[in-house]
């Protein structure tokens, strides 16, 4: 009998239907359910894919706080979210935890509407600490009685927005605990002064000569035995540190740890001294991404967020015929561009592999930076960068950028910069949801003056905009989605392309399809199907939302009077408001209909992007059906 079997036998996780259910089962049943759950999240997410490796490090923790708080009175609130996976599971979310990510299934990620244990939605990091005190603002003022508890990843805090919450609940002092899970990682390993410190505090001496002292202070007050006591049961396996000297302490908390994160009776003991404590405290927890499951430790970023998977070996289950994907192409270009330009620079917020910056770090580490997750610095820096004469590159996810509209506004736009802004798993991202879909960027950075803005329609063009990108002389975007690409050859030389020059693919009569980007091959399957209804459509390929080629389009306007617009993002003000714009300014909308198509005003849910995309008529069927009913003035 297998150790899964032997579990199955006794299974305790088929008893846990709510938080209430953990806090009736013994130390020695906790730490079973805690083995049960690993095994339960081994198997479902080799099937539904997820962020497996953050997940198993935090099970004793999570467990831990349903044991000693009370949700959904009490408000545990996730960093990211990407580690609340067993907080689901606990809190009556077991039975649809196959539905993980999947269309019309739970979400990867907390969120208020499914479940009211869920405190505060997320997605994105850095964020825990603010809402966490924003929530204890708000108790105090209402005169209510609850804990707040944020729990945040050491990567998380490299954030600047983390240490802004941090100085202004020193400041306040408002009761609430903020649990620092410290696994030396955000989704590579972490970089910057904070790991350092963090790791100083991980492997430093204990302060033996202040010991004594430091007990007998414990002694007289009120919360002194719990801690004492957890300090004694935790001997030998878990550091009880409390540190006068450290960082958190200066900023007005009270600093507890480093504790062991998968010593649940531990961490039991440790969580109850701190709410016992009237002001803000900082519970230092050391845990072990991936634990339990042998190649998620030894691989744990590339099993952050990982899809299918063999469970025997970890090996990923993929389709060897599938095309190089988008990424790949954007580190392999890049890295070819740096090895003949010197003054190319790369940087990254904390996603060199996601990014494929990786590559381009292992040939030029010299030229190579990770700020961690830091958006609005790496975009600032980068800004410096090229102030001072150099190319910087920065490769950061659509949907993470928005987190440095500001610093690409003021630090870049005004000043007219050279930087490169790549923006990967720009438009839908599929199972990551609405807080990951990349579907603003056309909008928000089409507001911005001095920026240019460019899309590739194949893996192959993708490449000759990076070319074109890091010659011009000025802010300039280009971005792709998520995945694979068309499968197209790549192999003429590296060309510049003609800014604001857009491509005609498909001559017609009746209609013209202005496509940009992902879109651009939905077009053509379009045109093709169209032409079957005996219906004449043109395809252009926009390449550049900014500036737009208006020579070809006012020509496309008065030769076929019907224009679609086709586009991976937002209506409100994206491709074709622009379109619409342009139009109008030369006063064309008279004489020329106009059908704009994309991303209506909504976030859109989780779930396999076909599906997604027939939901929003964007699917090629549903493009056919439209630009029919246009054509024949329906």
């Amino acid at each position: 009998m297998d150790n899964e079997q032997a579990l199955v036998k006794n299974n305790i996780l088929d008893t846990i239907n709510s938080p209430a259910d953990v806090k009736r089962l013994s130390i020695p049943e906790l730490k079973q359910l805690a083995e049960e759950i690993r095994q339960f999240l081994i198997r479902v997410i080799s099937k539904t894919g997820g962020h497996l490796a953050p997940n198993l490090g935090v099970v004793e923790l999570s467990l831990a706080l349903h044991r000693v708080f009370s949700t959904p009175k009490d408000k545990i609130v996730f960093d990211v979210g990407h580690q609340s996976y067993i907080h689901k599971i606990v809190t009556g979310r077991r039975e649809k935890f196959a539905t993980l990510r999947q269309y019309g299934g739970i979400s990867g990620f907390p969120k208020c509407t499914e479940s009211e244990h869920d405190a505060f939605g997320t997605g994105h990091s850095s964020t825990s600490i603010s809402a966490a005190l924003g929530m204890a603002v708000a108790r105090d003022l209402q005169g209510a009685d609850y804990d707040v508890v944020a729990v945040i990843g050491d990567g998380s805090m490299t954030g600047g927005m983390a240490f802004e919450a941090l100085n202004n609940a020193g400041t306040l002092h408002k009761k609430m605990i903020v649990v620092l899970n410290d696994n030396e990682m955000s989704i590579s390993k972490n970089v910057g002064a904070m790991s350092e410190y963090l790791y100083q505090l991980r492997t430093g001496e204990t302060y033996n000569k202040i010991k004594n002292d430091l007990e007998s202070w414990l002694k007289n007050v009120d919360f002194g035995s719990d801690v004492l006591k957890a300090l004694r049961r935790l001997k030998g396996s878990v550091k009880y540190l409390m540190v006068p000297t450290s960082i958190f302490e200066e900023l007005g908390f009270t600093y507890l740890g480093p504790v062991d994160g998968h010593d649940v009776e531990g961490l039991i003991d440790v969580l109850q001294a701190a709410r016992k404590i009237n002001g803000p405290v900082m519970v230092h927890v050391l845990t072990k991404k991936g634990k339990g499951y042998k190649p998620a430790e030894e691989s744990p970023n590339k099993f952050h967020g990982t899809g299918p998977y063999e469970i025997a070996t970890g090996k990923k289950i993929t389709n060897p015929d599938a095309p190089i994907t988008y990424t790949e192409v954007f580190g392999k270009t890049i890295t070819e561009l740096a090895d003949t330009d010197k003054k190319i620079v790369g940087i990254t917020a904390a996603m060199p592999d996601g990014t494929g910056l990786s590559t381009f770090a292992k040939a030029h580490p010299e030229r190579f930076f990770d700020v961690g997750i830091a958006e609005q610095h790496a975009v600032t820096s980068a800004a410096g960068i090229a102030a001072a004469g150099l190319k910087p590159v920065a490769a950061i996810y659509s949907s993470f950028l928005q987190r440095a509209y500001d610093s690409v506004l003021h630090d870049i736009c005004i000043q007219n910069l050279h930087v490169t802004l790549c923006l990967d798993r720009a438009g839908l991202v599929g199972d990551d949801g609405y807080t990951h879909h990349g579907v603003f960027d056309y909008a928000y950075l089409r507001s911005i003056p001095n920026m240019t803005i460019m899309a590739p329609k194949d893996e192959n063009e993708l490449r000759h905009m990076l070319k074109t990108a890091v010659d011009f002389d000025g802010p300039i975007s280009i971005r792709y989605p998520r995945g694979s690409g068309l499968g197209v050859d790549i192999v003429e030389p590296l060309h510049t392309l003609p800014i604001g020059k857009a491509e005609v693919l498909r001559e017609g009569k009746d209609v013209c399809i202005f496509a940009i980007g992902s879109m651009v091959q939905s077009a053509l399957d379009a045109a093709a199907a169209l032409a079957e209804q005996g219906i004449s459509a043109g395809v252009v390929n926009m390449r550049f939302v900014k500036p737009l080629d208006t020579e070809l389009l006012f020509k496309c306007a008065k030769k076929y009077g019907k224009i679609v617009t086709l586009e991976e993002g937002v209506l409100a003000g994206g491709v074709g408001s622009a379109v619409l714009e342009a139009l109008n300014k030369e006063q064309l909308l008279q004489q020329c209909r106009v059908l704009t198509l994309g991303i209506p005003d909504e976030f859109v849910l989780h779930g396999d992007k076909k599906l997604l995309f027939r939901d929003l008529s964007l699917d090629v069927p549903s493009i056919v059906k439209q630009t029919a009913e246009l054509v024949k003035g329906k």
